[in-house]
Order: C-alpha cells, then sequence, then structure tokens
C-alpha cells in the first residue's frame, strides 16, 4: 500500500518537476537577434523571470522603450512568448526553443504566419570592478571635420558638419514639412570602459541620443515629457532624471559619464543623474546585441533638430 502511494505521489510531482526544470532554461536576459526573409538582422532584448510559477518579462524592440510581455507558456518543450496582441495587426508570439544552456532558437510568428528568424544568447554579467586609474582624456572630434567619425543609417540624408568647432546635425525643423529621417553618426573606433565627457545644445523640441559601445543610450532633448524616463539625461526607458530636473534646451549643458561592465555613473552639469546602476540590456535603437563586445559612440541624427556637440573627450583605463 505505502508503495503504491509513493509511486502515486511520484507521479504527480515529477511532470510539474519537469516542466519547471524545462521552464529554467529560458530564464533570464537574452541578447536576441531578429532575422528576417530580407534585409538586415536586427538586435532586440529579452528578460523572463518567473513568480509565483508563472513566467512574467520584459522585451526590447527594434525602438522605443522595452514593453512588458503580455505571457508565457510552455507548449510541447517550446516556450511561447506573446510579445503583442492583435491590435493594427496580428498577435505576435516567439516561438523558442532551448538549443543549451545560453542558447535560444525560435521563430517570430505573426498569427500563424512564419516570420524573422529569431537567436537568443544569454547575456553576459559584465561584472568588472571599477579602475583603480584613468588615462588622461583624448579629444573624440577634432573641431575641425568629421575624422574619426561615420555617418550610419539613412546615409543619404547626412545631415552631420563640423562648424565653429563643433559637431552638428543641421537638419532644423521646418514647421509643416516631414522630410526623411536624416542620419546618424558613430565613432570608427570601439571602446570597452571609459569615461565620456560630452557636451551639448538641443534646441526646444529637439531629440536625440549618446549611445554608450553602440547600444545603451542617455536620451538628449525631450519626447514631450509624458515618460519621464524617455526625457533629457535619462537611462533610455530604464531610469528617469532626478525630479525636478530641467531640461535646459536651447543652451549648452554637459555629461560625464562613467560606464564600467553594465554599471553606468552620469553626472550632468556637476549634479549627480545616476550613480553606479545596472544597465540590464541594450537600449532601443542599439547598433547590435553583442554586450560583451566594445562598441562606438554613436549620437542620434534621425529626428530632426539642429542639435550641436562639443568638446568629446575619452578617458580609458590605465593598464
Amino acid at each position: 500500500m505505502q508503495k503504491s502511494f509513493l509511486i502515486l505521489a511520484l507521479a504527480a510531482v515529477l511532470p510539474w518537476t519537469a516542466t519547471a526544470q524545462d521552464q529554467k532554461a529560458f530564464l533570464g536576459r537574452w541578447d536576441m537577434t531578429v532575422t528576417p526573409a530580407t534585409g538586415k538582422p536586427y538586435p532586440q532584448w529579452m528578460e523572463l523571470v518567473e513568480k509565483e510559477g508563472k513566467v512574467e518579462g520584459r522585451v526590447q524592440p527594434r525602438g522605443g522603450g522595452w514593453r512588458p510581455i503580455i505571457g508565457a507558456k510552455l507548449q510541447s518543450g517550446k516556450m511561447i512568448v506573446a510579445v503583442s496582441a492583435a491590435g493594427r495587426g496580428p498577435a505576435i508570439n516567439w516561438e523558442l526553443t532551448s538549443a543549451g544552456a545560453d542558447k535560444l532558437t525560435g521563430v517570430e510568428k505573426r498569427g500563424e504566419t512564419d516570420g524573422p528568424a529569431l537567436l537568443g544568447l544569454r547575456a553576459p554579467k559584465l561584472d568588472r570592478p571599477m579602475p583603480k586609474s584613468w588615462a588622461k582624456p583624448v579629444a573624440l572630434f577634432n573641431g575641425k571635420d568629421l575624422t574619426g567619425w561615420e555617418p550610419i543609417g539613412n546615409v543619404t540624408n547626412n545631415k552631420w558638419i563640423a562648424r565653429d568647432g563643433e559637431l552638428v546635425n543641421d537638419n532644423p525643423e521646418v514647421p509643416g514639412q516631414r522630410g526623411p529621417g536624416a542620419a546618424n553618426i558613430k565613432t570608427t573606433g570601439t571602446y570597452q570602459d571609459f569615461k565620456l565627457h560630452i557636451e551639448v545644445n538641443c534646441p526646444e523640441h529637439g531629440n536625440s541620443g549618446i549611445y554608450l559601445r553602440g547600444r545603451y543610450e542617455v536620451q538628449v532633448g525631450t519626447e514631450g515629457g509624458s515618460q519621464p524616463d524617455h526625457e533629457m539625461g535619462a537611462i533610455y526607458s530604464h531610469y528617469p532624471p532626478p525630479a525636478g530636473a530641467e531640461l535646459g534646451l536651447g543652451k549648452w549643458t554637459s555629461y560625464d559619464i562613467t560606464f564600467v561592465g553594465r554599471h553606468v555613473t552620469v553626472v550632468r552639469d556637476g549634479k549627480m543623474y545616476h550613480n553606479n546602476v545596472e544597465i540590464p540590456g541594450p537600449t532601443g535603437g542599439a547598433l547590435d546585441s553583442n554586450e560583451a563586445e566594445p562598441g562606438p559612440f554613436f549620437l542620434q541624427g534621425d529626428h530632426h533638430g539642429v542639435i550641436r556637440y562639443r568638446n568629446i573627450t575619452i578617458s580609458l583605463p590605465k593598464k
């Protein structure tokens, strides 16, 4: 009798245990690459956590801020992540299979139609100590020309110029006219840990961004004020500027940014905005999702407005 009871008890527990174990293979942070049938691959990011037996999480789409997932469930060994509900278009689900401890493969489905291929690599922790000392700052922009920089994105509409010692996105907004987005610009060099000094003058209603390693945006300008973590000085979509911080548009403002691993400190005009906070993953507009690798600085220029940058210097850890 006791033996039969034990077998029945194990039978009841083991399916749940197997499901829980299968589920754990999908938990954590994932650097995603989305590859459409035509066109170039592009980065996204996902985090899945377990709460009270259910999987919750968030996804960073190609642009904009991260979004909470609608739900996730195991089905025939696959994790089905509901990225968006049906609305203007069909519902979008990611069907993911564990391909090892640190890899996911799958497909994005729009309704019942297969879409882009998905590849997920477990995001690196990037836990590194603060360097003991830093080298002397060197200029990233010489104030005379675009040496060391190159346009990216819509390069046929490049508006970046060097003028009066400034790096300028000369793309003024004309009332009533909406032309195509202009190019962004990035450094030809790539960097890992650093201290960056950069000054910017962003006009009223202007919108730009400073991307660290080409993946993590410090917001410049405004997106209208409805979301604090999309405003001047925010770590885009993750950390808003301090309460009461002014936009300061139309005048020069300075950023001093220390970035080590995935921890960032941002000081604006001498005031602490973010003190050694962790950036969990790439933000919208990232160039790639290869978080373990060094990357360039890139400045957003695909919005209208004459954005001006100057005095761009970098300090690297002393070896």
